[in-house]
């Protein structure tokens, strides 16, 4: 499939961008695409909750009154479940979430993503640019230039630009990556997709390379 490239400013160039079917034109895996998106949620998470059960609160464990005869609830020590700061019954304890997905699922998925935001036209390419110094500014008026102010926007380079980076940080929801970093997560939470002409051939030597050594 074809892009236009867009210049700095937002209009048009005369040139387009090829880009590969096998990655931007397969039909999407919804299921591998649910599966990484939930993978990276779950290695995100820090397990880290922990609540403390009857064995470990502070407390006397004599029982509290006779078995018999009280006419109250039989019940045991002042630890109880049933009593204002006794234990909790089966409370959360800390463990790993994270769990793993073979490196052909993660290309699928990546694949996956990568066709349904072309099949949505939220792929854009632009030529090569850089700052001389970080300036928010310059970024606000490209994404103003190509009418996705205000979305999501995740803006990939071929190698890491600093000017381009620093001048993006400040804005919220824009992210700058190198284009062979962002995850099927990162991917589908963005809006729109922003390319530096440079990045497109990186990106696809990426996926498409490691495919062809796997088939080597």
């Amino acid at each position: 499939m074809k892009l236009d490239i867009y210049k700095i400013d937002g209009s048009k160039s005369s040139k387009t961008a090829e880009l590969s079917d096998a990655i931007f034109a397969i039909e999407p895996n919804e299921v591998v695409l649910y599966e990484d998106v939930r993978r990276h949620m779950a290695n995100r998470r820090q397990g880290t909750a922990k609540t403390k059960e009857r064995g470990e609160v502070t407390g006397s464990t004599r029982k509290l009154y006779r078995q018999k005869g009280t006419g109250n609830a039989r019940r045991g020590d002042i630890k109880s479940p049933l009593l204002r700061k006794g234990g909790t019954v089966f409370g959360p304890k800390p463990r790993d979430y994270s769990f793993k997905l073979n490196k052909k699922t993660k290309r699928l998925a990546r694949k996956s993503a990568w066709s349904l935001k072309a099949s949505d036209d939220a792929l854009f390419v632009v030529e090569d640019f850089d700052f001389d110094a970080p300036k928010t500014s310059k970024v606000v008026d490209l994404l103003e230039a190509l009418n996705v102010s205000g979305k999501k926007a995740l803006i990939l380079t071929a190698e890491t630009v600093l000017n381009v980076y620093k001048s993006a940080r400040n804005i919220p929801g824009v992210e700058v990556l190198e284009s062979n970093k962002p995850t099927t997560y990162q991917i589908m939470n963005a809006d729109v997709v922003i390319f530096q002409e440079s990045a497109i051939p990186v990106l696809e030597n990426t996926i498409e390379g490691k495919t062809e050594e796997a088939a080597a």
